[in-house]
């Protein structure tokens, strides 16, 4: 209920922002959720792939974030930024459907990412500046909340798809391309961008070399070294399989942690609002530390699928406020950048997270990797505890 509550009178831009990475999220999620049972007919060996393809993807796009995120501060609109990076992906996603090896995959996923990262900072930059600072987690925990309700229908509908009609894993993925189409309709038509005034685009434009503050940069490089355990959700997926859960129902085990999250995103970001964005922020790297320890041990299908959705918490309570948490800290004019390296740094932190997450996984097993990721984040909430100062 209080997250209902939450949402009156939320500025329209948040909203359409929101249908559109809902359905961005549709077509996204029929193909992520069913990648680790396609990686598994490809030749090669499914978890050292998909460490590399998650992490190669994410790390090299994240450059491309730093960069939007500059010229997002320097644009005059963001929504053209906006409007490229989801084209992109939209365009390049569903052409896996024609891959016949990993490193295909590999190379449809990094141009994939490349479009996350060109629209990335500019959207959550249109996002903090339609919001009073006192709603800002909030706001973007309801953006994350939609995005969140997408990655509940896309698993849902892929499984439909397999088991109501027989459609094929590549037959699911090429049928992604109608919700990315329909996204890029209502980003186009349904998002209306205020133009700065000529005064006021020249007051906020920032001087090329202006530093960001030094208590973004701890916050940044805090959350950074969490990423580095943080790696990729497939690999819950790829869990799931070794406990024994059939192909056809990853989808419905991927909806489920989606779905969680979805329900809780507002309530998470807004409890940022009223706590502070610390408190919340180590709260959540202490849940997903316990849990990762959990998977490392879980050996049931049932048990497993109960501590995902305790997992889930942690993204309902982390993902609105670390934005937030980056709005707050950084003056509006240089947001972009802020929003840019945010998101850069934690791409960067993809590949060697993802990658040797996959690595251990592949020589030791997935307990040894699932405990060195739990090990990783309580150092980093220690890291939170000691580098940043309480934000309200």
């Amino acid at each position: 209920m209080n997250a209902v509550v939450e949402t009156r009178d939320m500025p329209s831009t948040v909203i359409r922002l929101g249908w559109v990475s809902f359905l961005t999220d549709v077509s996204s999620e029929m193909i992520v959720s069913l990648l680790p049972a396609f990686l598994a007919t490809l030749p090669g060996a499914a978890a050292l792939a998909l460490g590399w393809i998650e992490g190669v993807a994410e790390a090299t796009a994240s450059g491309v974030k730093v960069v939007s995120g500059r010229l997002t501060d320097r644009a005059r609109a963001r929504k053209p930024l906006v409007l490229l990076g989801y084209g992109l992906s939209s365009v390049v996603r569903p052409l896996i459907a024609l891959a016949g090896s990993w490193v295909a995959v590999l190379v449809i996923r990094f141009f994939d990412r490349i479009g996350k990262g060109v629209r990335s900072a500019p959207r959550d930059t249109l996002i903090a500046a339609v919001t009073p600072p006192e709603r800002r987690g909030a706001a973007f925990g309801l953006h994350r909340a939609f995005d969140n309700a997408g990655a509940v229908l896309g698993p849902l509908v892929a499984t439909g798809l397999m088991l109501g009609l027989g459609v094929s894993m590549r037959g699911v993925f090429a049928l992604a391309a109608v919700p990315a189409a329909l996204s890029l309709a209502v980003l186009a038509l349904g998002v209306k961008e205020e133009p700065a005034a000529p005064a006021a685009a020249a007051r906020e434009r920032p001087a090329p070399d202006a530093p960001l503050p030094p208590a973004f940069w701890r916050a940044a490089g805090v959350i950074f070294f969490f990423t580095l355990a943080a790696s990729s959700d497939a690999f819950l997926l790829l869990k799931a399989r070794e406990v024994g859960i059939a192909p056809a129902f990853l989808p419905l085990v991927w909806s489920y942690a989606n779905g969680v999250k979805s329900l809780l995103n507002t309530w998470g970001g807004a409890l940022s609002d009223r706590f502070g964005r610390k408190a919340l922020l180590l709260a959540a790297w202490l849940l997903y530390a316990a849990c990762y320890a959990g998977f490392a041990l879980v050996a049931r299908p049932a048990a497993l699928v109960a501590l995902i959705g305790i997992y889930s918490i942690y993204g309902a309570l982390s993902e609105g406020t670390e934005r937030a948490l980056v709005a707050d800290l950084v003056p509006a004019e240089s947001r972009g950048r802020a929003f840019g390296w945010l998101h850069g740094l934690t791409g960067f932190a993809a590949l060697p997270a993802s990658a040797v997450f996959g690595l251990l996984w592949q020589r030791f097993g997935s307990a040894s990797a699932f405990f060195t990721g739990a090990a990783i984040a309580l150092v980093a909430a220690v890291a939170l505890a000691a580098a940043v100062r309480p934000q309200r």
